[in-house]
C-alpha cells in the first residue's frame, strides 16, 4: 500500500539569511514501487552548506531547488518496499532524495551501504561526501607533500573536522585549523588532530595564523572564503597551493563582496587557487571508504556528529548549522 511521507519544500527563495519561512513542511503520498524500483524509509538526512546556493536562482554546478516541490539532499535510509530482487526489503542504503520519510527510487539511484562496516550514518560524513572532499582536496586539488604546514577554516566542520587527520597521512608536519568560539577551538586540538587552534570570533585572524605558521603555510583547504582565504594569501609560502572548497562567510550575501585584498600576492608567490568539487574525484571513492573504515576502526581518524532529532525540524537544522551550531556532520534523525 502506497506511504504516507512528510516532506519539506522550498516556499520562496531567500534574500539574504534564510527565514523559517522559506520553507514549507507538507505531506505527500509515495506510490507503490514499480519494476526496478524500491521505497526507502530514510533514517538520516543530511544538511550541508552548498544547500544554501541550490535556494538561489540561477545555474550552479548543481540545480536550484524548484519552488513548492521536496527539496533534495543526501540520505540513508532502509528499504521497506522493493521490486529490485538485488534491493530486498531491509537493506541499508544511501540516495539522493532526503528532506522526506519516504523516497520512490530506482534501483540505480541508490548504493548499498555496508553497516559492519560503519555506522550507516558514517556514509553521510566521513565516508561520504564530506570526508571525500577532504581527502580529495588534500591529494589532489591541493595536493599534501611531505612536511608541509596545512591550513584549514572551518575546521569544526563536517569536511574539516576530518581535514587534520587526513593532511597527516599524507605527510603534513603541522596542521592549523579555525572555528568559531573557544568551546570549538578546544575540540580541534583535543579530538580532531590540530596542532593549532584558531578562534576566528576572537578577531584578527591574520595575525592569528601567521603567529601559529611563522614557517609559512604550504596547503590551505577553504571552507570559508573571506577574511579567512585574504589571510591565508598573505601567509602563503611560493607554489603554496589552496583548494576552494566552500565560502560559507558569503552564502546569504546579497551583493558580490570583493575580492580578497591581497589576491595579487598570489602572482609573486605563484600560488594555485583550485576549486573543488567532489563530482570530480568519485574515482578516489571505494579505495578511501576501505582506507577510512580502517582508519575509524583504528582509532587513527575521529569524527563527529550533530543530530536534531525529528523530521519536522530539519528546516531548524539547516538554518543552525548555517549559524555554526553543529561540530562534525549535521544530520536529521528522521
Amino acid at each position: 500500500m502506497p506511504f504516507t511521507s512528510r516532506e519539506w519544500r522550498l516556499a520562496a527563495r531567500p534574500v539574504g539569511e534564510p527565514q523559517p519561512s522559506d520553507f514549507t513542511f507538507a505531506t505527500a503520498t509515495v506510490p507503490d514501487p514499480g519494476p526496478g524500483q524500491v521505497v526507502v524509509r530514510n533514517d538520516y538526512l543530511s544538511v550541508d552548506p552548498y544547500m544554501r546556493g541550490r535556494m538561489n536562482e540561477g545555474e550552479s554546478y548543481i540545480p536550484p531547488f524548484v519552488l513548492g516541490e521536496p527539496m533534495t539532499g543526501s540520505a540513508v535510509g532502509t528499504v521497506v518496499a522493493s521490486e529490485v530482487a538485488e534491493l530486498p526489503i531491509g537493506t541499508t542504503v544511501t540516495h539522493f532524495l532526503g528532506w522526506r520519510e519516504h523516497a520512490l527510487l530506482g534501483a540505480g539511484d541508490v548504493q548499498v551501504v555496508d553497516t559492519d562496516l560503519a555506522p550507516a550514518t558514517a556514509y553521510l560524513g566521513v565516508l561520504g561526501t564530506t570526508g571525500l572532499t577532504a581527502w580529495a582536496t588534500l591529494k589532489e586539488v591541493a595536493p599534501v607533500r611531505e612536511g608541509d604546514v596545512v591550513f584549514v577554516s572551518g575546521a569544526a566542520g563536517a569536511v574539516g573536522s576530518v581535514s587534520a587527520r587526513l593532511a597527516r597521512k599524507l605527510g603534513a608536519s603541522k596542521v592549523i585549523g579555525s572555528a568559531g568560539g573557544p568551546t570549538k577551538a578546544a575540540r580541534l586540538t583535543g579530538d580532531f588532530g590540530y596542532d593549532v587552534a584558531l578562534d576566528y570570533r576572537a578577531g584578527d585572524i591574520h595575525g592569528q595564523l601567521a603567529a601559529a605558521a611563522p614557517e609559512g603555510v604550504d596547503v590551505y583547504l577553504d571552507n570559508v572564503g573571506g577574511d579567512h582565504l585574504d589571510a591565508a594569501l598573505r601567509v602563503m609560502n611560493r607554489f603554496g597551493r589552496v583548494g576552494l572548497v566552500g565560502a560559507i562567510s558569503m552564502y546569504n550575501a546579497t551583493s558580490l563582496p570583493a575580492g580578497p585584498p591581497h589576491l595579487p600576492l598570489a602572482i609573486g608567490k605563484r600560488v594555485t587557487l583550485r576549486g573543488m568539487n567532489v563530482s570530480d574525484h568519485y574515482h578516489l571513492a571505494p579505495e578511501y571508504v576501505r582506507q577510512a573504515a580502517g582508519w575509524l576502526a583504528d582509532g587513527s581518524l575521529v569524527t563527529d556528529e550533530t543530530v536534531v532529532d525529528g523530521i519536522e525540524n530539519a528546516a531548524e537544522a539547516f538554518l543552525a548549522m548555517m549559524r555554526g551550531a553543529n561540530t562534525g556532520k549535521m544530520l536529521v534523525r528522521v
